[in-house]
């Protein structure tokens, strides 16, 4: 019998394999979205410097206070709107977008199209 690895194991195993074919530059930095059962993180990244350039996450006091709830979609795309408004104030228009080795479904397109909706190009 062949042993599986965990969802979670899984799933980083897809992220470090996206990870080596994707990096972010100054030019086109990285927006890496991380997702848990409970809140939803977004970072955009300089790879070559090691630098963060603007994050948000469903932690933040302004955009927990007007959710419902900090795991469904809706809060994915408030999350997405700040993480674009928070890179335009940055400089940042495009980017590369890193879904952290998860299904470009539910949450992470969510937070994906209100970034694009907001500004941000990938």
């Amino acid at each position: 019998m062949i042993n599986k690895p965990s969802r979670s194991a899984a799933r980083v195993k897809r992220h470090r394999r996206m990870r080596g074919r994707l990096s972010g530059s100054p030019e086109r930095p990285r927006l890496a979205v991380f997702r848990s059962n409970k809140h939803i993180y977004a970072q955009v990244i300089d790879d070559a410097a090691g630098v963060t350039i603007a994050a948000a996450s469903t932690m933040e006091k302004d955009i927990r206070s007007a959710l419902k709830s900090s795991s469904d979609v809706e809060a994915a795309k408030a999350v997405g709107a700040a993480i674009a408004r928070k890179a335009a104030e940055k400089g940042v228009s495009i980017v590369v977008f890193d879904r952290g080795g998860h299904i470009y479904h539910g949450r992470v397109k969510a937070l994906a199209d209100a970034a694009r909706q907001t500004g941000l190009q990938f």
